[in-house]
């Protein structure tokens, strides 16, 4: 079997949900598109996968996986999955304007791919651990008032979530009020995270992270920037809080952190941590330390998938991120809809396990190559 063909399409999402009753800010679109990429084979075997692109980077991703990738696995095996994940990594060293998310991206198709062909799902070649995960639910990004998140969070108990992030970082006299509205609307005994998005100095990461000590909040993410070891390394020994952080790092920088016990916990996704593969060693890598490795939300369907394969194959993940229904599109059925417990399940076919809805796919298709 070898790889005939690396196609890519458009999907344009109306991101209107996204900004709710706020104002289009400055600079963004209410069109987003979304890379969607397919490899085929001569022995009539497909895998798919999809890149981000909320930022505006659709049309250039599209040109990267046909001007860069394309060349690189036309006419390869796609069973030598390790050599040609070996080869992109070495390619994307040289792309100085690429991270290891393109590798991610065409490694989740290889993965789907290679399922496909020998009828097992990714998590059974992986090595299934378990076939159902616990999620939290992400607050929306426009919550200004206490009032707003008392509400969201107490929503988000309600609806058997097993937790709920916030994701706040205009400053401690703002954010610090609505932390303590969060713990209000869910009493003591429900999970409760903050992402900075590392949106915070080191000071007022230590004066939040005090009061997030206060209040049991189960984690403070991406407090400052993850290039600032030395400073996360701080505050994890200052701060009872567990810090999580590493979702910006690249995959060879991820041990670095683990070395210096600069975090209490690591972040990844199948995207930024180079693919199944790259977050699959991430994952063992942190077992080998004794440190838990949080999968991160994709924000795109079918790497949302991908996580929840890898979730399920390793025992050092407690909870997945549910984002909004905004990003849950082009897939048949609802495979990542918590159930009314708040749950994922994993799906049973071979590869990723979904299908793509083409009729929903072909009418927001915008280009194709």
């Amino acid at each position: 079997m070898r790889i005939s063909s690396l196609s890519v399409r458009l999907i344009a999402v109306d991101a209107s949900s996204w900004y709710g009753d706020a104002p289009l800010p400055a600079g963004e679109s209410k069109r987003w598109l979304f890379p969607l990429m397919r490899l085929d084979t001569d022995a009539g075997v497909t895998g798919h996968s999809m890149a981000y692109g909320k930022q505006g980077e659709g049309r250039a991703t599209l040109a990267l996986l046909k001007e860069v990738i394309e060349p690189r696995l036309v006419g390869e095996d796609p069973l030598e999955h390790g050599k040609l994940w070996q080869r992109l990594m070495r390619k994307t060293r040289d792309l100085r304007l690429v991270t290891d998310a393109l590798t991610g991206m065409v490694d989740v198709a290889l993965w789907d791919l290679r399922g496909r062909a020998l009828g097992v799902p990714v998590c059974d070649l992986l090595g299934r651990y378990r076939d159902r995960m616990p999620t939290y639910a992400t607050a929306s990004r426009f919550l200004t008032t206490p009032e707003l998140v008392y509400r969201e969070a107490k929503s988000a108990r309600e609806s058997r979530f097993h937790g709920y992030k916030l994701q706040l970082w205009q400053g401690p006299k703002q954010d610090i009020p609505r932390y303590r509205a969060a713990r209000e609307a869910v009493g003591p005994d429900f999970s409760l995270m903050e992402d900075a998005v590392a949106g915070y100095s080191f000071v007022e990461a230590l004066e939040v992270g005090r009061v997030l000590d206060e209040l049991g909040y189960h984690w403070f993410e991406e407090p400052i920037r993850d290039q600032h070891l030395a400073q996360l390394k701080r505050l994890a020994d200052e701060l009872r809080v567990p810090i999580l952080a590493t979702e910006t790092a690249r995959l060879y920088e991820i041990p670095e952190y683990l070395r210096h016990s600069a975090v209490d916990l690591v972040r990844g996704d199948v995207h930024t941590t180079a693919g199944i593969t790259g977050l699959y060693r991430a994952a063992v890598a942190c077992d080998m330390f004794g440190v838990g490795l949080e999968i991160h939300t994709a924000a795109t369907p079918l790497l949302d998938v991908a996580n929840l394969h890898v979730a399920c194959a390793v025992s050092n993940c407690t909870l997945l991120e549910s984002h909004q229904e905004l990003f849950r599109f082009g897939l048949v059925g609802s495979p990542l809809s918590p159930d009314e417990q708040g749950y994922l399940h994993l799906p049973t076919g071979p590869g990723l396990g979904v299908e793509l809805d083409m009729d929903w796919i072909d009418d927001h298709t915008v280009a194709e190559a």
